[in-house]
């Protein structure tokens, strides 16, 4: 029989008894049951994941092993190249706490990550989430680990009719609830692979769910309407010009400061993000400014930018600070989406 809400105890043998039988094969994930993954890859992954989806993450997790197969050799990689190879990911933070925390590990831990939640926390780019799922996943420590499946998952279970974010310690407390003290990295997953492929935000398959029987949403008939969420609040709207100056088949791009938003990454050079359009402000050099047609819009997490791009060819023999980088090459540039996206642009100008 399915699990029911009023007794915890029998949600997680029917959660990884399910898991046993359905888990996703994903490349950084032991099976059900087996000894844990190298912990190098573990934290990897779940760095790579936040806020990212696992399609999007797979190919750049075999790049990055690949060429950097443990923390030393991360941690002795140029920073340069590390971000080059981020591009695309998104929330370019990530990428420069991976460099710092492979940097600690091997300088003030051996090389070896530690197992505790209390130690991982003191870890650059490590928040309660990724310590959590490291210490159950790859060392096999009980602890709650509640990700945007899990949360979807226990408000769903347990009718949690609170709005986010104010639900969420009721959220974890319930999840802490029916955490298992054996198997935990597997039970965390197993939440994890529930609410990625079958209770879903949408359209979620309550007639296979192995906790259908006593999951209060699905018995009151309305699943989606769990988690509760409070009204979206409108993003303010920032302007933009990006600025395409070409010389000789190379393209300027300029790295940009390590603090900020896409922070220490190539990038085309841009004026002001401003809240009305700031046209040719902050022009890397003098020339026939011409704008190209069309205009990018790139939403962040706290505001939407619209951007437009200006270009000019310069003479030979003028020269800038920055980087010139051959223009049939610029997808190895690693540039982040949104400068990728404007240089895009360039065609029309």
């Amino acid at each position: 029989m399915p699990a029911s809400p009023s007794d915890p105890v029998a949600i997680a043998p029917a959660l990884l008894g399910w898991y046993d039988r359905s888990a996703r094969t994903l490349p950084w994930r032991a099976p059900p049951g087996a000894p844990a993954m190298d912990p190098y890859r573990v934290w990897l992954s779940e760095v790579m994941l936040q806020q990212t989806q696992v399609a999007t993450v797979i190919p750049y997790f075999h790049a990055f092993t690949t060429r950097w197969p443990g923390f030393a050799a991360l941690a002795a990689a140029d920073e340069g190249d590390v971000m080059a190879a981020w591009a695309g990911l998104g929330y370019y933070s990530r990428a420069r706490n991976l460099i710092a925390c492979a940097r600690v590990v091997a300088q003030a831990h051996g090389g070896r990550l530690p197992e505790t939640e209390a130690a991982l926390l003191t870890l650059p780019g490590i928040g309660a989430y990724t310590a959590a799922a490291i210490a159950a996943i790859a060392f096999g420590r009980r602890a709650v680990v509640v990700d945007g499946n899990v949360e979807r998952v226990v408000a769903r279970l347990f009718a949690i009719g609170q709005p986010l974010p104010a639900a969420r310690p009721l959220i974890r407390a319930q999840t802490d609830a029916i955490t298992p003290d054996d198997r935990p990295g597997d039970f965390a997953q197993a939440m994890m692979d529930l609410g990625a492929t079958v209770c879903t935000p949408r359209n979620p398959q309550c007639l296979i769910c192995p906790l259908r029987g006593g999951c209060r949403a699905a018995m009151a008939g309305n699943p989606t309407e769990y988690p509760v969420k409070a009204p979206r609040k409108a993003k303010p709207v920032r302007h933009a010009t990006m600025f395409w100056v070409e010389r000789d088949g190379h393209v300027l791009l300029e790295r940009r400061p390590d603090r900020g938003l896409l922070g220490g990454m190539l990038a085309l050079p841009t004026g002001p993000w401003a809240d009305t359009p700031p046209d040719l402000a902050d022009a890397p050099v003098s020339g026939d400014w011409r704008w190209a047609d069309g205009t990018v819009r790139h939403v962040f997490t706290h505001f939407e930018l619209h951007c437009r791009l200006a270009t000019v060819t310069l003479p030979m023999h003028i020269h800038s600070n920055g980087h010139w980088w051959p223009v049939d090459q610029l997808d190895r540039a690693g540039l982040p989406t949104l400068f990728a996206k404007v240089a895009g642009l360039r065609r029309n100008g």
